[in-house]
């Protein structure tokens, strides 16, 4: 990073971290992830390399908000996903380490669900979760057989480009 831009981040950061992290705070509630979330919204902001902002509190808010979106679906998905293992039995129960995996996998599934097109995730989730088939789905949703061929189509490449890096 060059120098010019280094400096503009620590100015802004002197300027408007305290106030970031308090607004945070107000909207989240706990100071340690207000924190974790301040400095993700600085980080952010190293790697846009942006030269000039004119309205730092309300790009630093922009940034935030998005962020602490997906701070609270990570919370309800953590929280899903701590209610289906209880009531697995004991002898079903995964380990630590399978318990963190397949909360980091319900994580990037559901970011990568999040870059689809409404109706493109909701064929996809008819499709995978209730079982039913494209021209079931094409019916229910009021659309082509062809698209929801195509929907479904680009969530499964999404799910391998996941998977494999692809």
């Amino acid at each position: 990073m060059d120098p010019g831009t280094r400096s503009q981040v620590d100015v802004l950061y002197s300027r408007h971290h305290a106030w970031l992290q308090g607004w945070l705070l107000r909207k989240i509630g706990n100071a340690c992830d207000a924190a974790d979330i301040a400095q993700d919204v600085f980080v952010r902001v190293l790697h846009r390399k942006v030269v000039e902002i004119r309205e730092p509190r309300t790009y630093l808010g922009t940034i935030a908000n998005g962020l602490v979106i997906d701070f609270w679906r990570r919370r309800e998905l953590e929280q899903a996903w701590l209610e289906t293992l209880a009531q697995l039995p004991e002898a079903h129960t995964p380990s630590p380490e399978s318990r963190l995996h397949f909360l980091q996998t319900l994580i990037e599934i559901d970011q990568m669900l999040d870059t689809l097109k409404p109706n493109a995730r909701t064929a996809f989730l008819l499709a995978q979760l209730d079982g039913l088939t494209c021209p079931q789905i094409a019916e229910r949703i009021g659309m082509s057989l062809a698209t929801v061929e195509r929907y479904i189509s680009q969530a499964l490449r999404r799910c391998y480009a996941l998977q494999f890096g692809a």
